[in-house]
């Protein structure tokens, strides 16, 4: 197939057939047997009753069910906790269609270099990708996807995910990925230190700010935790609601990029003075190292992802279980749309027969009855079967969903989704990382040369 990646299994099959010849020799006084009596056998109809195993179709019918047998993907993907179920039912999948799976795992900042140079190269070490909102237009404009819509299996019902979901992985009206996981954020914070603080839910980025001073007791109790590593998808996606809540803008009318304004230094500025309040390390941490220190019960805020709800009431690894408040982001705080999925590899991908088991296995790991697995381990889901679903009210405290309600109300895309932005964010992430860290001192100067490189990005 043209893929040095791809060991294909021949199955060859050697039939052996002996023929066995046996002479009898009789006496010399055969004519005198009663040989020709012997036709009473003859009258027995058992042997005309054996048609039946020419009934028996069990060959076709194991091909017409196993039509991509032998057929072999390799899957790139982050590691969440949605993918728990996908292994755990990847050995039935195979086994109902034949296609022999492989699963990569990587962190996120790995994922995203090692997705981005196997398409870039041509190296197409994977059939299908684990993408996401900040580089999707990025891979559709290099062509490195496959329309979706011609391989999504209509028996999983794509349609079904939330609209605003769809519209994230789709550019031009053309789905490219299906969700995984996504969703929008959520201010997580500790009941039990508020209350004994005597300090109420903060409502507004004001109060935030008030409560996060007025709880910060370390090293027992960090105020605050965020995401500080360097990256599109890490620091400068967690620094892009401030950005917006503080009236910033990416670009100008004229398309010039313009996130060095005073709204950009501002929002910066209040993300320093909260780090002051965070556990050490937060400078450069990962989304998993955030989260992690605040269900260690170190830190009494988070602002995260609500797909983190699962982290938080998890009993085998949460500190926190019980004790964590969920609400929507602080006004005027946008809570930023994300939104992770599976597509599949024009590179990896190459043949009609691989696309159509990749879209099966996507169709598979996304289906409603893998969200609804998902869905009993508190897992945050992406349909609205799923959501809507009367097991979801026994699944999801109300004040959860009531989160979710008011939270949809101000989720949407915060950067802006043009085939730069992966370099452009990236870059930004490198100068935002580096005053963080106190590597910079100069906030000004620092977007100022953020700016200077996304307009150098966007002449190429």
């Amino acid at each position: 197939m043209g893929k040095a990646k791809l060991l294909k299994t021949v199955l060859v099959s050697f039939v052996s057939l002996a023929v066995i010849f046996t002479f009898s020799f009789i006496g010399c006084a055969p004519v005198e047997e009663p040989v020709v009596e012997d036709p009473v056998p003859v009258e027995d109809p058992e042997p005309v009753e054996d048609p039946e195993p020419v009934e028996d179709p069990e060959p076709v019918e194991e091909a017409a069910e196993k039509p991509y047998e032998g057929v072999d993907i390799t899957v790139i993907a982050q590691r969440m906790p949605h993918w728990d179920s996908i292994d755990n039912g990847l050995s039935a999948f195979q086994e109902e269609t034949g296609i022999n799976v492989s699963i990569q795992y990587f962190e996120e900042l790995d994922r995203r270099s090692k997705t981005r140079i196997d398409a870039s190269t041509g190296v197409g070490a994977y059939d299908i990708y684990y993408v996401d909102e900040a580089n999707i237009a990025e891979f559709v404009n290099a062509n490195w996807l496959v329309p979706l819509d011609d391989y999504y299996p209509d028996d999983y019902d794509y349609n079904d995910f939330f609209e605003w979901m769809r519209q994230v992985g789709s550019i031009n009206e053309v789905n490219y990925y299906a969700p995984i996981y996504g969703g929008g954020d959520f201010m997580f914070y500790r009941k039990d230190i508020l209350e004994e603080a005597g300090v109420p839910v903060p409502a507004t980025l004001d109060e935030l700010s008030e409560a996060i001073k007025e709880v910060n007791n370390p090293p027992e109790i960090y105020g605050f935790t965020t995401r500080g590593l360097r990256g599109s998808g890490a620091n400068v996606w967690r620094w892009n609601p401030y950005f917006k809540a503080f009236g910033g803008e990416w670009f100008d009318e004229d398309g010039v990029p313009i996130f060095n304004s005073p709204a950009g230094v501002e929002a910066t500025q209040f993300i320093l003075e909260l780090l002051e309040y965070s556990p050490p390390g937060t400078s450069t941490a990962t989304f998993a190292d955030s989260m992690e220190a605040f269900r260690a019960g170190t830190t009494a805020f988070a602002i995260d992802g609500d797909v983190f709800y699962d982290w938080m009431e998890d009993e085998e690894r949460s500190n926190v279980v019980g004790l964590v408040g969920y609400a929507a982001p602080p006004d005027p705080l946008p809570s930023g749309a994300y939104v992770h999925g599976l597509a599949i590899s024009a590179i990896g991908a190459e043949t009609e027969i691989e696309r159509e088991a990749a879209g099966e296995f996507i169709g598979w790991a996304t289906s409603k009855e893998m969200e609804m697995i998902r869905a009993q381990e508190r897992i945050m889901g992406n349909r609205t079967s799923t959501l809507h679903s009367p097991e979801a009210e026994e699944i999801y405290p109300k004040e959860v969903l009531d989160a979710l309600e008011v939270r949809g109300e101000v989720t949407e895309v915060l950067f802006p989704r043009i085939p730069e932005w992966p370099s452009i964010g990236d870059y930004l992430g490198i100068v935002l990382e580096e005053l963080y860290t106190g590597g910079r001192t100069d906030v000004q100067a620092a977007l100022d040369d953020a700016v200077e490189f996304a307009k150098e990005a966007l002449d190429r």
